[in-house]
């Protein structure tokens, strides 16, 4: 939900690279930088499972963070900026914050979600989801987690563009208001393959019940001498 905050409390990083980081995710720390407009940024550490209970959640990944370095008292305003995962195994290995007013606007992408039933769909039409986030305008405690898709009136051969998403109030849609988003597509027909009849038997085939081998030529004669060439009746 767009206005949610969440206290995160993080310890200073004196040192980096990536031994350093290594030793800090093995006692189950995250480590990060806290970026600002035209200041110096500032490196921490931050418990994994304190991480993943803010970035999770009904509030999702556009909650406001109330970043307090221990020690401190003064809570920085952030948001997240980018993160890293692991390509193998499902855990973070890097956050990026970014400090921010919460009387200035800021630019961030947006999920996108389909509402409703498609009657096209029902019919057998395919639902793509051309984009999958769009880029909005909002102040800090405005920004909505997801942006809602009704699709509840499209019938094959239907689209949704960017024009027809209704924002909240406060927020602005940054990208093309032609931008296709959402497409309801004709089912793929699949053709049934060819079957080639054969002319000729192939070696080994047997003949249908009543059905007569074709004569080859010489057979008739050498039938005809072996019977002295009498014909049917004679004698």
């Amino acid at each position: 939900m767009a206005g949610e905050r969440m206290k995160l409390g993080v310890k200073p990083r004196e040192e980096a690279g990536s031994a350093v980081a290594r030793r800090l995710r093995a006692d189950g720390y995250i480590p990060g930088v806290l970026y600002g407009d035209g200041k110096k940024a500032h490196p921490f550490a931050v418990e994994e499972r304190e991480l993943r209970r803010v970035l999770t959640g009904d509030h999702g990944l556009h909650a406001i963070l109330d970043v307090v370095f221990d020690g401190q008292k003064t809570a920085h305003h952030a948001v997240l900026k980018d993160y890293q995962l692991d390509p193998v195994r499902p855990r973070l290995l890097h956050v990026d914050l970014h400090e921010v007013r919460l009387d200035q606007l800021i630019q961030t992408q947006v999920a996108l979600e389909p509402s409703g039933e498609s009657p096209g769909v029902k019919e057998g039409g395919v639902l793509t989801l051309v984009l999958r986030e769009i880029n909005v305008e909002a102040l800090p405690m405005e920004v909505p987690d997801r942006l809602e898709l009704d699709i509840s009136t499209m019938t094959i051969g239907d689209s949704l563009r960017i024009e027809d998403i209704v924002a909240p109030s406060g927020v602005t849609l940054l990208d093309d208001p032609d931008a296709v988003v959402v497409t309801v597509t004709p089912p793929t027909k699949v053709e049934e393959p060819e079957v080639v009849e054969e002319e000729e038997l192939e070696e080994g085939e047997e003949l249908l019940e009543g059905e007569e081998a074709p004569e080859v030529e010489g057979e008739a004669e050498a039938e005809a001498e072996s019977t002295g060439g009498e014909e049917p009746g004679e004698g």
